[in-house]
């Protein structure tokens, strides 16, 4: 009865003797972002329903936003699934945030050939840290001591990645107590983990990677597009597309697709606007200067409010982001500020010019276009006969008494195809 039991028992376990343990793989590639933030969030949430091993994050980052480190922070060290992040592939880097997400893990590990460590921008003084800033990274500074101490990582390190912006390679990450492991791909890292002890908030767990079957989790189309927009670059350039589309409509009633084009761009900027921390000093400097550029068409100043407009919008797009801390990464291209910054420019100063005075030209074709013109009489106009004007013959009626034949005119009105005219004075004018 006993052996029956047994056998039976082990026919029901048979079916899940050979089935290999579960990790979740995703992939952080840019700055991180709110979006980053709930892609991680998911990506633990579904470690949890695989019941996996671990969930493994590819790393790659210049840094990001401080608020949305933190939410991704706070996930990592409240998971209940083990969290190993991995600055993957080579050549790839962990700056700014990307350190107190990589120290936060569970088990963190690099690539050869990267690196980890604060690289702040510099501000436009040319210094690291103000006055104004002190303040946050003190902060930024306590934030990350407290994980180096729960992770039992280089205290000291991790401070003067905050605070003196030094960067390290994966090697040197390692003999001073930065990081876990060296491993060259993410099967290679698999098999270090394997056998590893891993402390939760629940306990202790021993992960079991050898082998193990890897699913990735991958951003669906819309996450993408969303995160492709939170860039600010790419959001400053939907700003100035949805400005223009819409003055360009406003210019050109009936053209559709740049009013169009215009209301879907500022959309999506209104979007990824709400996701940065937006300096509206700055925004107001870019519409100050756009306005410039239209009292450039309409007001002579020999280029000086065309010149005012292009610094105004030039200062409003380095200012357009603020920084809590100078930690974070977030600033707009210089290649992209200066290129809009000259496109404006020529814009407002070349075409809308020249569509502005093809507006205000005098028409020349059909009834409005003759009127004003000179020609000759070609018979006696008492007051009526003929004239000819741009070559062509038409009956005419004189407005100032007698004309005489081959008499120089001037059209002044038409209507039902009779010119009225003048003798034109001074005809060798």
């Amino acid at each position: 009865m006993v052996l029956r039991i047994i056998f039976n028992v082990f026919i029901l376990l048979l079916p899940f003797a050979g089935r290999s343990q579960t990790v979740v793989s995703l992939h952080v590639d840019g700055p991180i972002s709110p979006l980053t933030a709930s892609f991680i969030h998911k990506g633990i949430e579904k470690a949890k329903t695989e019941k996996a091993e671990c969930l493994l994050i590819s790393l790659n980052t210049p840094g990001g936003l401080l608020k949305s480190t933190r939410a991704i922070v706070s996930d990592i060290l409240s998971s209940t699934v083990p969290v190993v992040v991995f600055v993957f592939p080579e050549g790839a880097h962990a700056g700014s945030a990307g350190v107190f997400i990589t120290l936060a893990a569970h088990v963190a590990a690099m690539a050869p050939g990267t690196n980890i460590g604060a690289a702040h921008p510099v501000n436009l003084d040319g210094k690291s840290d103000t006055i104004m800033n002190e303040k946050a990274t003190n902060d930024a500074a306590a934030f990350i001591r407290s994980i180096a101490q729960k992770r039992s990582r280089n205290l000291d390190w991790s401070e003067e990645a905050v605070r003196k912006s030094i960067s390290i390679t994966g090697n040197e990450a390692l003999e001073k107590n930065v990081i876990d492991l060296i491993a060259n791909s993410e099967l290679d890292l698999l098999e270090k983990l394997d056998g590893r002890t891993i402390t939760l908030n629940s306990g202790s767990k021993v992960l079991n990677t050898n082998d193990a079957r890897i699913v990735e989790l991958e951003m669906t189309a819309s996450e993408k597009i969303l995160n492709l927009i939170s860039d600010p670059s790419v959001a400053y350039i939907l700003m100035l597309l949805g400005i223009y589309g819409i003055l360009f409509e406003l210019y050109s009633p009936g053209a559709i697709v740049p009013g169009v084009v215009g209301v879907i761009s500022l959309i999506l900027a209104f979007y990824s606007l709400h996701t940065l921390p937006v300096n509206y000093a700055g925004l107001a400097l870019i519409l100050f200067g756009i306005i410039l550029f239209f009292l450039e068409i309409k007001i002579v100043s020999q280029g000086l409010l065309g010149l005012g407009g292009a610094i105004a919008m030039a200062l409003g797009s380095v200012m357009l982001f603020e920084k809590s801390s100078s930690l974070e990464f977030i600033r707009i291209s210089a290649g992209v500020i200066i290129t809009a910054t000259l496109f404006s420019a020529l814009f407002f100063l070349v075409i809308i010019s020249m569509g502005l005075k093809a507006q205000r030209a005098k028409p020349l074709s059909g009834e409005e276009g003759i009127i004003g013109e000179t020609g000759e009489s070609l018979s006696l106009l008492n007051p009526v006969g003929n004239v000819q004007v741009h070559g062509e013959i038409w009956n005419a009626e004189s407005k100032t008494g007698i004309i005489k034949k081959g008499e120089k005119i001037k059209v002044t009105a038409i209507r039902n195809l009779t010119l009225f005219v003048e003798k034109l004075r001074n005809p060798e004018l």
